[in-house]
């Protein structure tokens, strides 16, 4: 069965930090990326960062560079997301989305998603 199951996100004051982490299960990663995504209420999903899990190339969206940083543990098919400097235009319900293309942040290209967790930054 595939899954990609998110832990992490809460409650922080802005300037803050948080770390996210997705667990795959059930498909082989090795070819791919994984990428978080966000929505915040009324919008639209948005991609904030990626990562190829063959080479570690990551990819971030130009409002997170600096702050946040993904990366991969191979072995435990676990892709992490540490957010520092949390901005209250950071709010959103975080997804990990796989596998995809690297450096896409195009959500018809992800197959599968996990279930959300939600961050909540407060000004």
């Amino acid at each position: 069965q595939v899954q990609l199951v998110e832990s992490g996100g809460g409650l922080v004051q802005s300037g803050g930090s948080l770390s996210l982490s997705c667990a795959a299960s059930g498909f082989t990663l090795d070819a791919y990326a994984v990428a978080w995504f966000r929505q915040a209420p009324g919008k639209e999903r948005e991609g904030v960062a990626s990562i190829s899990m063959r080479d570690g190339l990551t990819f971030y969206r130009d409002s997170v560079k600096g702050r946040f940083t993904i990366s991969r543990d191979n072995a435990k098919k676990t892709v992490y997301l540490q957010m520092n400097s949390l901005k209250a235009e950071d709010t959103a319900v975080y997804y990990c989305a796989a596998p995809g293309p690297p450096g896409s942040f195009s959500p018809n290209e992800f197959d599968y998603w996990g279930q959300g967790t939600q961050v909540t930054v407060s000004s």
